[in-house]
């Protein structure tokens, strides 16, 4: 984390994969005097990855896989006696113990336990194993209870898988087009004009943009005639970038009188005859009088 990113990004061209551990929740939670500050831990840990993500990504890595080695259970409380188990542990040969299993040769069997054998685990040897069932606990001199893993429940054995792939973002993208509302946003005839503006002159990196524009009602009923724009001007003079649009309404906006309509500029999803709204602008319908360029 202390690198910058000229050393990050040294670091990863000099290698093909970076193995990255992380060890706060186990540190803090399999400790007696700080267990119960796991959570604590975890929403630290989750703060670090989300840091030490965007630092990877910043120095080029493209492809992460964020996992665990194990999960955990934790009670937020003093174990009762119920909490433990009470069978003891005993067979001929017991060469490692701990909180949630069990290692060993001759294992007594007992109703308490899973007992699994080497073959059994896919493993080769006879060592034995057992794991308490439920999320009883083992219990171990010297150490913490509320904070556990190593047994079989699904808190324990569950883990996630988080992919990671950060592609490169184009620096190409489509020219912006606003609308320049006139000085009132009433409509009073059966025609409205309006300058549409491109924001800026197309070139290598910003594309030209097309657009389908109309009046519609709030039911989303076309009520004016259509005009399918294309706004792919280069010049660097603002003024020459106004595009004059004058949309002529239909009979049917007769019955919006007095509502709120809407002049919409509709955008086309790439390969589909669909369309989307980019843009809109509310105006206020209220003719006294039909128009003779109503069609």
């Amino acid at each position: 984390m202390q690198l910058n990113r000229e050393d990050s990004r040294e670091l990863l061209k000099g290698n093909d994969v970076l193995y990255i551990y992380h060890n706060r929740i186990d540190h803090t939670g399999d400790k007696m005097h700080s267990e119960g500050q796991a959570f604590e831990a975890a929403e630290q840990t989750l703060d670090d990855l989300i840091r030490l993500i965007k630092k990877l990504t910043a120095a080029n890595a493209n492809n992460l896989l964020i996992t665990a080695d194990h999960g955990f259970i934790y009670q937020n409380r003093e174990l009762d006696e119920s909490d433990f188990l009470g069978d003891a542990v005993s067979g001929d040969d017991i060469r490692y113990r701990d909180r949630r299993f069990v290692l060993g040769k001759g294992l007594s069997a007992s109703p308490a336990f899973h007992h699994f054998s080497s073959e059994q685990l896919g493993l080769d040897g006879d060592m034995e194993v057992q794991i308490p069932k439920s999320i009883n606990r083992l219990r171990l001199k010297g150490s913490g209870s509320r904070f556990v893993h190593g047994g079989a429940s699904l808190q324990e054995v569950v883990i996630p898988v988080l992919k990671v792939n950060k592609k490169r973002q184009s620096d190409v993208s489509a020219v912006e087009v606003d609308i320049l509302r006139g000085a009132s946003s009433v409509i009073t005839s059966g025609q409205l004009a309006v300058t549409l503006y491109q924001s800026g002159p197309v070139t290598e990196k910003v594309q030209p943009r097309h657009l389908r524009a109309g009046i519609y009602t709030q039911s989303g009923e076309l009520i004016s005639d259509s005009h399918e724009l294309s706004f792919d001007l280069t010049s660097e003079n603002p003024r020459e970038r106004e595009l004059q649009v004058r949309f002529v309404l239909s009979r049917k906006a007769d019955e919006a009188n007095g509502q709120e309509v809407f002049l919409k500029l509709e955008e086309q999803h790439a390969g589909t005859s669909h369309y989307k709204e980019y843009k809109s602008l509310r105006y206020l319908m209220r003719r006294s009088f039909t128009s003779d360029f109503d069609f």
